[in-house]
């Protein structure tokens, strides 16, 4: 499987209220709602590491995310799941056993391999081993409509002895505007419903991406 070059793990900041340049992550744990912001402050104020694990076998391709899923690491597993599909490849593994949360940019990404798979009228996207959060997260985007959601994850021997780190190039800012813009269309494009969530954040998307080019 060809490797893919370093990508940087920055940190981030979380912060409650809306702000510009923050994207909304809905909890519905308790109706809050919490804004990643992008980090182009040097004051971060948490800092937590992030990687994706990926392999292929029996025709699988497997995505395994160590820590948050964000979109800090959302535009490396768009390019790949991209690069397996022009493979050939139609069945998608998502575990999430080391993820304890994700933002809407991934969860979009994750909505943008299933339309994709829909598309072409082949295959499928499974996401296993999510925590009681990550589960009412999705559902509450209607993603559980789009792929199938498991808590449990799968015999080890259909596993990827050895995963490989995902490692791609850092995008710019229009290609991460880009990306974060695709993520947010695909959830409202999964749900409808979604447009009213994320109506302010696709404009703001809009305009960043407008000012980027």
């Amino acid at each position: 499987m060809a490797k893919l070059s370093a990508l940087p793990n920055p940190s981030f900041g979380i912060e409650s209220g809306h702000s510009p340049g923050a994207f909304t992550l809905f909890d519905s744990g308790n109706g809050e709602s919490l804004y990643f912001r992008e980090p182009r402050d040097p004051q971060i104020a948490v800092s937590i590491p992030s990687s994706i694990l990926v392999g292929t076998t029996n025709k699988i391709v497997w995505i395994k995310v160590e820590g948050k899923g964000s979109f800090l690491n959302s535009a490396g597993v768009k390019e790949f799941a991209k690069e397996m599909v022009n493979r050939g490849h139609r069945e998608f593994v998502v575990d999430l056993r080391n993820c304890p949360v994700m933002d809407s940019t991934f969860m979009g990404t994750l909505a943008m391999i299933a339309l994709r798979l829909r598309e072409i009228g082949q295959g499928n996207l499974h996401v296993i081993n999510l925590n009681e959060r990550n589960h009412d997260l999705l559902t509450n985007l209607g993603l559980d409509q789009l792929f199938s959601m498991d808590a449990c994850g799968v015999k080890d021997s259909s596993v990827p002895v050895q995963p490989n780190p995902l490692r791609p190039e850092s995008p710019d800012r229009a290609a991460q505007a880009e990306t974060m813009l695709e993520a947010h269309e695909a959830l409202v494009e999964a749900d409808p419903e979604n447009l009213t969530k994320f109506k302010d954040v696709l404009e703001y998307l809009k305009q960043d991406l407008h000012r980027a080019d």
